[in-house]
């Protein structure tokens, strides 16, 4: 399964013979558990089952809310009632499917940084970085067809505003707007619609997800020096690795506790903290919401959506050489997707021959900004379309497109890297000691 050697499974019994000839299912699960892991993992490394738990926690829910729902537009927003009322335990089911949602996106979004910090869609596993946003990216159209489902003012009017983007492409974008309606308006086709994506979707995320573990355990595992474990012998490997059970299943399986934790506390103290007051009120055609907010997940996003407005100047420019067919609520549609395109560039955009942000003194500052701009995105998000948010939203948004496009690249060239360890054996032994190298996990 993996290039590092390593024992494999092999069976002993006549039944497990008989089995592993016809269908190898324990000789995978054996060396998905046993893999060799680098075994200076550090606490960043135990989103990814805390991801795989939110994915089946989502699913699970997601399949009993599904008895208890009517995809109509007279009825939906009933059904949600009834399922909070009604339905015994229907409010916790509820509760905990949308803040699920929530931490699935917190997961989601420290796990990307990371990679984008150590490195990990660095050669050989730019494969498994681009099947990871296309995870994202379904991850975003799942939420946003479910929040579209309780049928409350918010749910209707999102969808009004997102679905009106597809609308702004040149020449098909209201064909386009009118088949994913089913109509020309959000209505009864609409709900059906999404209905049926956002149930279908989680399944599709699910194989992906299957794939996206496939190709990092193919690859191997990156670590947070960045170098690759030793493949010259079985001894060296061992020197650089611990099997993945039972260390790092005891050590993520005990984080997965403690964020359960707060996961909870959130569900039985403030459940709709994350929520719109507006939701609650059922969708209403004639009645528009004083400020159209989507879900926090998306607010980053939707700020850059709206920063490129038809005073900005490269608008206006692009807007002139494409004759006017690049319009500001295009070039908007455009910035939005290529922001996140730009994520999944970033295996040819960083030209650093050195893959973790550990020994890149520059590379650090310029990240940490990164992060702080992405939170200010969250928050000019959330704002009203009106100076001076929409001024600071242009700022944050160049400064992302700068950061893929401009700064990762001249780091590449210009920075001098910190000295790396030789093996992850050496980089393990300076932290724990070598007393301990062979008998301790990685904390």
């Amino acid at each position: 399964m993996s290039g590092i050697p390593h024992d494999h499974y092999e069976p002993k019994t006549n039944g497990e013979k008989w089995l592993n000839s016809r269908l190898p299912i324990v000789g995978l699960l054996y060396d998905t558990l046993m893999i060799p892991t680098p075994k200076n993992l550090n606490w960043m490394w135990i989103w990814g089952i805390v991801l795989t738990f939110c994915l089946a926690l989502q699913i699970v829910t997601g399949i009993v809310l599904v008895m208890h729902y009517t995809p109509h537009v007279d009825l939906a927003f009933a059904s949600i009632e009834h399922i909070m009322r009604n339905v015994n335990g229907g409010y916790m089911l509820r509760y905990i499917h949308m803040n699920g949602a929530s931490l699935f996106f917190v997961a989601v979004y420290i796990h990307i940084f990371r990679g984008l910090f150590y490195g990990s869609y660095k050669a050989p596993r730019e494969i498994t970085w681009i099947i990871g946003m296309l995870i994202y990216l379904m991850m975003m159209g799942t939420a946003f067809m479910g929040y579209v489902l309780p049928w409350g003012q918010m749910s209707f009017w999102g969808a009004t505003v997102i679905t009106g983007l597809f609308g702004a492409i040149p020449f098909v974008g209201e064909a386009i707007q009118t088949w994913l309606l089913g109509g020309p308006a959000v209505d009864n086709a609409t709900l059906n619609r999404f209905f049926s994506l956002h149930y279908l979707l989680p399944f599709v995320i699910a194989a992906l997800v299957i794939v996206h573990i496939w190709a990092f355990h193919t690859t191997g595992n990156n670590n947070p020096t960045g170098v690759e474990v030793r493949r010259t012998s079985k001894a060296d490997a061992e020197k650089d690795t611990l099997p993945f059970w039972p260390y790092f299943v005891i050590k993520d399986l005990f984080a997965l506790a403690v964020i359960l934790v707060v996961f909870w506390a959130i569900v039985g103290y403030m459940p709709n903290y994350l929520g719109h007051p507006d939701n609650y009120i059922e969708a209403n055609p004639l009645v528009t919401p004083a400020h159209i907010v989507p879900e926090w997940y998306f607010l980053p996003f939707y700020a850059i959506l709206r920063a490129f407005t038809g005073e900005v100047w490269v608008v206006q420019f692009v807007s002139f050489i494409t004759g006017g067919i690049v319009d500001a609520k295009f070039f908007g549609v455009i910035a939005m997707f290529g922001a996140i395109l730009a994520m999944a560039l970033a295996p040819w955009l960083d030209t650093s021959t050195v893959r973790s942000g550990k020994y890149r003194p520059m590379f650090k500052w310029w990240f940490y900004l990164l992060i702080i701009d992405f939170f200010a995105l969250m928050w000019l998000g959330a704002m009203p379309a009106e100076e001076p948010y929409a001024t600071f939203s242009l700022i944050a948004s160049a400064y992302w497109f700068a950061y893929f496009f401009v700064i990762l690249p001249i780091l590449g060239v210009i920075e001098k890297p910190l000295p790396q360890p030789e093996t992850i054996e050496e980089d393990f032994n300076a932290h724990y000691g070598k007393a301990d190298a062979d008998a301790t996990p990685a904390e």
